[in-house]
């Protein structure tokens, strides 16, 4: 007997372990969160997000304890309306939920309204989260983006505000996303001011003294957006105003003339409702993103036309890149680079080999070695005299390759980083490009414009590779490959707003019109 009485208290404390938990002294019963989905329908997602929750607490109040409401419910209620005003959204303002929080703060109301406004939280919460942190777009790479979306845990998230009920918690979201929505809190305030006023102008260009009543405006929109710490309010171009548009158009990724030019002057007449649109859409690719990134990456962001390397999550290094024009798009996603090959052969890709090479042979086969390449099949070189080009229309059955050499394509320098678009970073031989303020022009993969740098960043912890034995190298032509081991991720990103390290709202065009496209999900849905 007594042993069965043992088995018996034995099996209640292990049925009852999670109540000892002690989240709340308050308890559901299952029956009511059913009668609550019956009165107020939610989809199957949602529903079995908050029946997990309170599954997990053994039904225990999340809201709730007997003592009333706790801090938890502030904390939850001011990041509603935050977002709200934040988004200009209003999908989760609540009449209902607002006069029950109320009621409940001066103690009006019953048991079966408690439990209302309970299951009411959660059920927000969970449709909050969902959309404010993993975003509003359903799949991503419908968008064009490929960087593993990494998914949230809405359960821990809701957890760790009713745990830390005393204070707000830390978002699920990427430093990236939280400075720039502090620039998005900023510009409705422009917005709700009257805006960005118009600079209308007949000059073609407007420079340091010159005198134009438009230059009132021109002051008064630079300082608005930070540009201008002072505002004079004369009609004169004055240093200080020179020096603002030299900001300004640091920003917005124009030559920093500190002139008033024609491209200059279309970037300051965008309005602030079109610069809040921008700042949003780019919030919301930002949810795809981890909320922790690694410590050491690099990073192309693809319209600003540069890459950066971050080390220990600062900013050490930067440089200009050519991207992909707009027929041939560099792709959106992250790799890790795990070779450098110094004197690199470039594999023409089908496309170019058939369309544009193709017919150059059939004029002339020396074509092939007037530019450094070779034609190989099986692994072995083929005379191009040897073959009757003019039986090919396409899809010709050898590979083209250009030779290692000062004029190879792909420079002198090749990084590797296996991807199924076949995209890597290189050295070239264009290098008036990289002067340019649009950098477009390739075929897809990313030329960097001191990609020995680079190398030796890559490298510098690599005894094998010093830099003298690098330049000994790529003094040759021989094709050498080299480890990168540990490997380092790279993300080839596409942001249009973003803030820098410096604090600095940034914008840049949209040279892919993938910003149209993501609009219509952020602001039809």
């Amino acid at each position: 007997m007594k042993k069965i009485l043992l088995l018996v208290c034995a099996f209640t404390l292990l049925i009852g372990c999670k109540r000892g938990q002690d989240f709340s002294d308050l308890y559901l019963e299952e029956t009511v969160i059913t009668n609550f989905f019956a009165q107020h329908p939610e989809t199957e997602e949602i529903q079995e997000e908050v029946n997990l929750f309170y599954e997990d607490r053994d039904y225990q109040y999340a809201w709730f304890n007997k003592k009333g409401m706790t801090e938890a419910v502030d904390n939850f209620y001011n990041q509603l309306q935050n977002y709200s005003n934040d988004f200009a959204d209003n999908s989760f303002q609540n009449p209902e939920l607002d006069q029950m929080i109320a009621s409940v703060a001066k103690k009006k109301t019953n048991k079966k309204e408690v439990e209302k406004l309970e299951l009411l939280l959660t059920t927000t919460f969970f449709k909050f989260s969902k959309k404010a942190y993993g975003g509003t777009t359903k799949n991503p790479r419908n968008l064009g983006w490929f960087i593993p979306v990494k998914k949230k845990n809405y359960q821990e998230i809701l957890d760790e505000l009713i745990v830390n009920d005393d204070e707000a918690i830390d978002e699920p979201v990427n430093i990236y996303y939280k400075k720039l929505r502090q620039k998005l809190r900023e510009y409705r305030a422009i917005q709700d001011n009257g805006g960005f006023p118009k600079i209308v102008t007949s000059k073609k260009i407007l420079s340091l003294n010159d005198k134009d009543s438009c230059l009132v405006n021109a002051k008064r929109r630079l300082f608005l957006s930070g540009d201008l710490k002072t505002n004079d309010k004369s009609i004169v171009y004055t240093p200080a105003l020179a020096k603002a548009v030299t900001n300004f158009q640091q920003r917005v990724g124009l030559p920093e003339s500190g002139k008033i030019d024609k491209q200059t002057l279309i970037e300051l007449n965008k309005s602030v409702e079109f610069r809040i649109r921008q700042i949003m859409i780019n919030l919301e690719r930002l949810r795809w993103l981890p909320a922790e990134l690694e410590k050491n990456y690099l990073l192309v962001n693809i319209p600003e036309y540069r890459l950066h390397i971050y080390e220990g999550n600062k900013l050490v290094w930067e440089t200009n890149v050519v991207v992909g024009k707009e027929m041939s798009r560099t792709s959106i996603f992250k790799g890790n680079i795990s070779q450098i090959v110094l004197n690199p052969y470039w594999n023409v890709p089908p496309s170019i080999a058939n369309n544009e090479i193709l017919p150059e042979l059939k004029k002339n086969p020396g074509y092939l070695s007037n530019n450094n390449m070779e034609l190989v099949q099986n692994g072995q070189v083929v005379d191009p005299y040897s073959v009757y080009w003019s039986d090919y229309s396409g899809n010709i059955p050898y590979e083209i390759r250009q030779k290692p050499g000062d004029d190879n394509s792909l420079g002198k320098i090749k990084f590797l980083f296996p991807n199924g678009f076949n995209i890597y970073l290189h050295d070239t031989p264009a290098k008036s490009l990289f002067g340019l303020t649009k950098r477009s022009f390739s075929h897809g993969c990313i030329r960097v414009e001191y990609p020995k740098s680079l190398a030796f960043y890559l490298l510098r912890n690599d005894r094998k590779w010093p830099q003298e034995k690098i330049e000994n190298v790529l003094d040759s032509d021989v094709s050498t490959g080299i480890t990168i081991s540990p490997k380092v991720p790279v993300y080839i990103t596409y942001f249009t707003a973003w803030v820098d390290p410096k604090g600095n709202l940034n914008f840049r065009n949209d040279i892919y019109n993938l910003d149209g496209k993501l609009a219509r999900e952020v602001f039809e849905r």
